[in-house]
């Protein structure tokens, strides 16, 4: 459920902060007071796109902050598999808007929108001003069933479109395969010389290096024979060379050794050092007696890295990616000399699954049949204790003529408000009050079905007044027993009916509005009641019937959660 909402810098909100009640909640206010920048912020909240002039004039960012209560275990589960780690499965989502970014949260990391809405569709069910005009669109009344339906579907509709996705991919590979036989041996042709050209080539990872470390080596060979003869002829055997002054200089420090234990201490070193020269000078006689400067084995070597730039350039940037292309290169010329063969297993690949398509699809129907008969009585009861007295509704569950990644159905809600009155579509039969009670006696239904735990309904009381309006205040209430339901409403009927009733009111001072909300005492609560009744002008006996209205509605809950 949700336990509090934080917004800061929204629109004409400087800061505010509420908590609600786990029952019936009800927002009350005067027309513009910022009602709908309310259910705004939460919808901005939980991933909404966000528009230039969100944020409050003068200030740097704008910031929503919703604190849920996790109630149930797949919504516990559903955080952890994020990989978000949770404290008393209290959740806080956090969106913090600046100009040309968002900063989304959840407890503190940073999140996508999509992990966003991914917690919100198990965590609450926001029903806007305008979404019952989706009850004109069969679409919604498909997801109304199968969402109704979703434990004895399990994870057939998954199935579903993951399979029918497999089968267009099928049927566009297919499609895609009819080639002209001119045209395929042409390929056959060219694919044959691209692999031969590869496979003459042999490349061997790293050898690139190689060659190219070999290739500064041959072709600097005449610079490096003349410095390598150059280093020998001043440390090697002769004259004057370093190796000669060295051997001077330890038969010297041998004689000195004799008076002073610190001259065959430096006798010792200087041997060391003789002896290292004499290592390098005989590792570069040996070097220089191998060394080729020849340009034969220049050219050899060139001409190799040559050919192997050459196949990358033309095949792919590393020899691992030159391999993966002669592989797929390999697996199409294999299609294409075995044309027919390759074309009779696609077609039999995709009967196969047309077929399993087929029976998942017919297993959905009978699913989406069956239960819509247990829908249809639902809703028709809870039609009638919203004042539908005399309707009639049906599910129709028809097919489609053809599969989709829903199956093969199409879905139309039927209606009839009155006797004798032909069964029609519900956009025929239902006017927008009316539209507005249906979604209400829908959403009842299905609350009582799944664990969404958080409804809430901006302006569901829209045209309807009177016993029909106590009547969708009396059905909220009874949502209210087992789900929390947040409410913006105009009618006092629902107002009265609130478990936690909170006023928005927006404030002018000089050039700087504001609004505000607040939660209401009892006393505060009639008082609202009785502007809501009243109007302008709010008479003693405005209040009383007020206070009446209020005592009625608090014997009215009682019944009701008895």
């Amino acid at each position: 459920m949700l336990v509090n909402l934080h917004v800061k810098n929204l629109a004409i909100i400087d800061e505010v902060e509420v908590d609600f009640s786990d029952c019936l909640n009800v927002l009350t206010g005067e027309t513009g007071a910022g009602k709908s920048i309310i259910i705004g912020s939460i919808n901005l909240a939980l991933g909404q796109k966000s528009t230039k002039d969100v944020i409050r004039k003068g200030a740097e960012y704008a910031l929503v902050e919703l604190t849920f209560r996790a109630d149930t275990q797949r919504q516990r589960e559903l955080v952890r598999e994020m990989g978000i780690s949770m404290e008393e499965d209290e959740i806080l989502i956090s969106r913090k808007i600046m100009a040309g970014r968002s900063a989304n949260r959840i407890n503190g990391e940073s999140v996508t929108l999509s992990m966003i809405r991914r917690i919100a569709d198990i965590m609450i069910d926001i029903h806007g001003q305008n979404e019952q005009q989706s009850l004109l669109h069969s679409a919604k009344h498909m997801e109304i069933v199968d969402r109704y339906a979703r434990e004895e579907l399990g994870d057939r509709l998954t199935r579903m479109e993951e399979g029918y996705r497999v089968y267009q991919e099928l049927q566009q590979e297919l499609s895609g395969q009819e080639i002209p036989e001119e045209e395929r041996l042409r390929e056959i042709s060219f694919m044959k010389y691209e692999l031969e050209e590869i496979e003459q080539a042999a490349l061997v990872s790293g050898e690139e290096e190689r060659l190219d470390e070999q290739y500064r080596e041959l072709s600097n060979a005449t610079s490096i024979a003349a410095g390598l003869g150059e280093i020998y002829s001043l440390t090697g055997e002769g004259d004057a060379t370093v190796a000669e002054q060295l051997g001077q200089s330890v038969r010297i420090l041998h004689k000195l050794s004799e008076f002073s234990p610190q001259m065959e201490e430096f006798c010792g070193q200087l041997s060391e050092i003789d002896s290292l020269l004499t290592d390098f000078n005989r590792d570069i006689s040996d070097y220089m007696s191998d060394f080729e400067t020849g340009g034969e084995q220049l050219a050899e070597v060139e001409g190799r890295l040559d050919l192997v730039r050459t196949i990358k350039a033309k095949y792919g940037a590393t020899t691992a990616q030159v391999q993966a292309y002669a592989e797929k290169l390999q697996e199409k010329l294999a299609r294409y000399e075995e044309y027919e063969e390759y074309r009779e297993s696609l077609k039999q690949r995709l009967d196969e699954q047309e077929q399993t398509l087929k029976t998942l699809a017919e297993e959905i129907t009978r699913i989406r049949r069956k239960v819509s008969r247990r829908l249809e009585k639902e809703i028709v009861k809870a039609l009638k204790e919203l004042n539908f007295l005399q309707v009639q509704f049906e599910i129709a569950v028809r097919p489609l003529g053809h599969m989709n990644r829903y199956g093969q159905d199409e879905v139309e809600f039927m209606l009839s408000t009155n006797p004798g009155m032909d069964m029609k579509p519900i956009g025929e039969a239902a006017s927008g009050g009316e539209l507005s009670r249906i979604m209400l006696a829908v959403k009842a239904v299905l609350a009582q079905h799944d664990e969404i735990p958080t409804l809430i309904f901006d302006e569901i009381d829209v045209g309807i007044s009177g016993r029909t309006a106590q009547m969708v205040a009396e059905k909220m209430s009874y949502i209210g027993n087992t789900h929390q339901v947040i409410c913006i409403s105009h009618l006092a009927q629902i107002a009265a009916m609130a478990d936690a009733h909170y006023l928005i009111e927006k404030s002018s001072h000089k050039d700087h509005t504001s609004t505000d909300i607040r939660m209401l005492d009892t006393e505060e609560s009639v008082n609202e009641l009785a502007r809501i009744l009243g109007g302008v002008e709010i008479t003693d006996s405005v209040r009383e019937s007020a206070a009446e209205m209020k005592r009625m509605a608090e014997q009215v809950k009682s019944g009701l959660r008895v």
